[in-house]
């Protein structure tokens, strides 16, 4: 009994040490340092246009009398300045398509790496715009802007699904979400009128994007690329090892190799797999239908249409005009601490019970909402029950469907599959995004508060669809997650890899045997699996 306590006590002990070497230094810069350059900024441009919107409004109106000698028509300001929110949308769209070719051709980190080019540009051209005296480099700057978090969102999960050891897959893909929350409440932050929320100081709000990019240039190389990639794709093993040993922070990483390699020889083939061959395949069909409802509803599900209500919302509660700014710091507090609260336990609760969970609190509270913003002339009170469901769904949404639909699709697709699913997913994303910023104020203006139902309808589809479809993919490797898939695709793993590239097969034992060895500056490297 006493060495069968010891042998647990050493287990445990094994353990621990395991959990601990998770987290090496490299995996958590890595991490920090790819979303601070990315995602961070994917959220600050989200917010950032609103602080210095009456600024902006009155620069074109100046820039457009100096040049043709009158004032322009609030029709057209206002088309200005629709563009000017929408355009980051079509931006983030273009990213999304060119993303594939360039992390085939240039790996993940390079790809984040050289994604600051467009930050760069972006910023110098929004901030200097005002001293130029044209409006039109505002414009180019929010699309340039756009193309960078377009390709960020696709990238940057990408990368961490792939430097990251499965037990910890999804809380180190749920930084992804959290630095989006961050730099939604930097950006209100900034944009106080004590700091760049003037007249005179609106350009540096677009300006401040250039520092995360150059920390991001500046520490980039000098972590490993992506393990699966080099070696799955590069096929170098020497650099693979180093790189999983830099991230896993441990010498003998041969089982991680040896799960990789395993992946691979089921698949029969490592080649890049197109937009169409993805969609055409019948074994990844229920993994794509999830993705893009997944991604469809993270858009759809009403969020945009709370940040457009939470202004007026805190006026017909009584607060002060002049007070308003510094009580929405506290929905971009509550936005940064749910997505925190939802990295602690995704890997406890998984990923199901979160974004089924979220959509679920999401649709209570709308509804409660919708009667509280009814009555809410009637009844003094219920102001206040609003300003709270505000908060309740925007602490629903971080929880589960703010970040989790990354992370499934970098778990759902095999290496092959990764970049063309992200470019579908990045696609529905930014589509469903217009959409919203295109529709919603039809919505508003046929529905009134009553609009809200809508989206409460759309959290309950996507609730109901991941219900019953979504399998739990937590501590999974990508090999078993296809497995969970396989009977509802109606298709064995055998025929799934079969119909991948019917004109490029190969025998198992040359599979095997390429994928056992490689060769890497003039040498063959054996002793892996």
């Amino acid at each position: 009994m006493e060495n069968k306590q010891q042998s647990n006590g050493v287990m445990k002990a094994n353990n621990a040490v395991k959990k601990k070497l998770n987290w090496s230094g490299s995996l958590i810069v890595a991490s920090l340092t790819g979303a601070f350059g990315s995602s961070f900024l994917y959220g600050y441009n989200l917010s950032v246009v609103n602080a210095p919107a009456g600024y902006i409004k009155k620069f074109y109106n100046e820039t457009w009398e100096r040049r043709y000698g009158f004032s322009v028509d609030e029709g057209t300001l206002t088309l200005l300045w629709s563009i000017t929110v929408s355009i980051f949308a079509i931006g983030g769209l273009v990213g999304a398509i060119i993303v594939t070719p360039i992390v085939k051709y240039f790996g993940r980190k390079c790809t984040l790496l050289l994604n600051n080019v467009f930050a760069v540009a972006a910023a110098l051209l929004m901030s200097l715009s005002l001293l130029a005296g044209s409006f039109e480099m505002l414009i180019l700057g929010r699309i340039i802007m756009g193309v960078d978090a377009g390709i960020s969102l696709s990238a940057l999960p990408m990368y961490l699904s792939e430097i990251s050891p499965k037990e910890i897959r999804g809380s180190l893909g749920q930084v992804t979400a959290i630095f989006i929350c961050i730099g939604v409440f930097t950006g209100q932050v900034l944009g106080l009128p004590e700091i760049f929320g003037q007249e005179s100081r609106w350009p540096f709000l677009f300006g401040a994007i250039i520092v995360p990019s150059l920390i991001q240039a500046a520490i980039l190389p000098f972590l490993p690329e992506s393990p699966r990639y080099l070696l799955l794709e590069k096929h170098n093993t020497s650099k693979a090892e180093k790189a999983f040993q830099r991230f896993l922070g441990k010498d003998d990483v041969s089982h991680e190799i040896e799960e990789v390699l395993a992946e691979s020889r089921v698949q029969r083939n490592t080649k890049m797999v197109s937009i169409l061959q993805l969609l055409r395949t019948r074994a990844v069909r229920w993994q794509i239908v999830t993705v893009v409802v997944t991604m469809g509803c993270y858009q759809l599900c009403g969020l945009n249409a709370i940040w457009y209500y939470t202004n007026n919302i805190f006026s017909e509660s009584g607060i002060n005009h002049e007070t308003i700014p510094y009580v929405t710091l506290s929905t971009g507090a509550v936005e940064t601490l749910a997505a925190v609260f939802s990295g602690l336990v995704i890997e406890r609760l998984g990923r199901r019970p979160l974004l089924i969970g979220g959509f679920g609190l999401m649709i209570v509270f709308f509804s409660v909402l919708t009667v509280s913003l009814t009555l809410q002339n009637s009844v003094h009170w219920l102001p206040y029950l609003s300003i709270f469901c505000i908060l309740a769904i925007i602490a629903s949404f971080c929880i589960g469907p703010g970040g989790i639909p990354f992370v499934l699709t970098g778990e759902l697709f095999q290496q092959s599959q990764r970049p063309a699913a992200f470019m579908i997913a990045g696609t529905v994303n930014w589509l469903s995004n217009f959409a919203v910023g295109l529709l919603f104020p039809f919505i508003q203006a046929g529905l009134q508060t009553y609009c809200f139902l809508v989206f409460a309808g759309i959290c309950f589809a996507g609730a109901t669809y991941l219900f019953f479809v979504l399998p739990e993919t937590k501590n999974k490797t990508f090999h078993e997650i296809s497995q969970a898939f396989a009977k509802r695709n109606k298709v064995t793993l055998e025929m799934q890899e079969m119909k991948h590239y019917p004109g490029e097969k190969k025998s198992s034992e040359e599979q095997d045997s390429n994928l056992s060895s490689s060769v890497d500056n003039g040498e063959t490297k054996k002793g892996f699996v």
